[in-house]
């Protein structure tokens, strides 16, 4: 590693504080696997794909920088990949979703589906555990392929200096980011909209590409202000860069709410039996307070924040707005999961609050120590240089 550009010894603390974090919440939610078992499974699954948006989404936009280029992701670039490298990890935490699978999916009630004919053809053909699995294996076989490969000809660049290590990842992010966009729709289908079988939205799967492009987007402008005000950093991240993030950032939560909206608008429109039972228990009492707060604060809110250019180009600004959106997508993923489950009223466990931070302890420890395993900054990229000389010109805005 070039020393020059290595991780602050601030990432090796965040490593440890993280892994004792982890570990103390989830001894605490073991607990909550013995006193209730059901409720277990069910938290469980909102901080998992919670988390794994963070992974995957880091991953999206890794893809998407390679095809477009740009400044803004060679600032963040080795957060992508710290990020990209935890997918192993995500796929080893699947285990006890599979094991849970009773708990969770009701598909997996042999009485349940027998009573419906469409939804006992369902099982048959697509919802039954073992090819559940299987599609669960072969999804994160192509995503860590994808996560290998980035990372590797990235370090490769950086060893070498090589220039088609560049063509390299810029050649197979095109079609990794077709087969991105096709395995997270098939995912989501398997791991979430099929908590309601009968249900189905052909817009399901893309809601899911952009939340957990969003998701991942925030995280790393969290981590890069954090890193900006240390060496190495400090030398390369520029306000525009962040203004370039914001600007990003700003066109995933748009895209996200017409994505929403447009679920929303064609089921509602639609008034089917069928379709209409999806939204309806989530409009009423609490679940309809969150998703008047999804409203507000995953859209309007930062949607008029985003608009001033002056706050875009601000890291401190920024990354408080990004830690909000955060915030908002574990609300939101939890207004679509949660109602699934019964009690069939609102209901928040402690449980839900405490998986969460069992699971995202683990996952930034390994983030963290993924982070310090390589410099900063991809020195040997073919736009070091610009990027470079454009960090060393005389800043004429307030970092």
């Amino acid at each position: 590693m070039n020393g020059a550009y290595s991780a602050p010894p601030e990432i090796a603390r965040w490593q440890q504080r993280a892994l004792i974090v982890g570990a103390v919440f989830t001894l605490l939610f073991a607990v909550g696997a013995i006193l209730d078992r059901r409720q277990f499974f069910h938290s469980y699954l909102v901080a998992y794909l919670f988390w794994t948006g963070i992974a995957l989404g880091s991953l999206a936009i890794l893809l998407l920088q390679h095809l477009t280029g740009g400044a803004w992701g060679l600032v963040i670039r080795r957060v992508l990949e710290a990020a990209t490298r935890t997918i192993p990890l995500m796929a080893l935490l699947f285990i006890p979703i599979i094991i849970g699978a009773y708990q969770i999916y009701p598909w997996t009630h042999h009485e349940r589906i027998t009573k419906t004919p469409a939804l006992e053809e369902k099982a048959r053909l697509y919802l039954n555990l073992r090819f559940f699995s299987g599609r669960a294996a072969l999804y994160f076989a192509l995503w860590i392929l994808l996560a290998y490969l980035l990372s590797k000809w990235s370090l490769d660049q950086d060893n070498t200096a090589d220039r088609r290590f560049a063509k390299n990842m810029r050649m197979v992010s095109a079609p990794g980011l077709l087969l991105f966009v096709l395995t997270v729709t098939f995912a989501s289908v398997d791991w979430a909209m099929s908590l309601n079988p009968e249900w189905f939205s052909t817009i399901y799967g893309l809601l899911f590409v952009i939340a957990w492009a969003l998701s991942a987007l925030a995280f790393a402008i969290a981590v890069t202000s954090f890193l900006t005000n240390r060496e190495p950093m400090s030398r390369i991240v520029r306000p525009n860069h962040f203004q370039d993030l914001g600007k990003l950032m700003l066109a995933f939560v748009m895209l996200w709410a017409y994505f929403a909206f447009s679920q929303f608008l064609i089921v509602w429109s639609g008034n089917l039996p069928e379709e209409i039972q999806w939204y309806l228990p989530r409009l009423r009492g609490g679940w309809g307070a969150i998703a008047v707060s999804v409203v507000f604060f995953h859209f309007a809110f930062p949607f008029l924040l985003l608009l001033s250019a002056s706050l875009k180009r601000n890291a401190r600004k920024l990354v408080m707005l990004a830690g909000l959106i955060l915030v908002m997508r574990l609300i939101d993923l939890f207004w679509m999961i949660a109602p699934e489950f019964p009690p069939d009223r609102f209901h928040v466990s402690w449980m839900d609050v405490v998986a969460p931070i069992a699971v995202g302890g683990l996952w930034f420890a390994v983030f963290a120590w993924q982070l310090r395993k390589r410099p900063l900054i991809p020195i040997n990229d073919p736009q070091y240089d610009s990027v470079l000389a454009e960090a060393q010109a005389p800043a004429h805005a307030e970092h």
